[in-house]
């Protein structure tokens, strides 16, 4: 048995507590994660092709004041 199937099992058996907790502690596992992800991605210039992207919309005139 993988170690992903014992998670799953480990969490199918949470009472409703415990899974509430599980799923916000997840929840804010993952967002951690990600912005550590984009933030390593937008020091390496991985989204400059986004800033390039929304500089020429601007510069053509395409975007609107919100």
């Amino acid at each position: 048995m993988t170690q992903l199937e014992l998670l799953e099992q480990h969490i199918a058996a949470l009472d409703d507590d415990s899974f509430s907790k599980l799923r916000e502690w997840f929840i804010e596992f993952d967002q951690v994660r990600w912005d550590k992800k984009l933030e390593v991605d937008s020091n390496t210039g991985k989204l400059d092709f986004l800033i390039n992207a929304a500089l020429a919309e601007h510069k053509a005139g395409t975007t609107r004041d919100l």
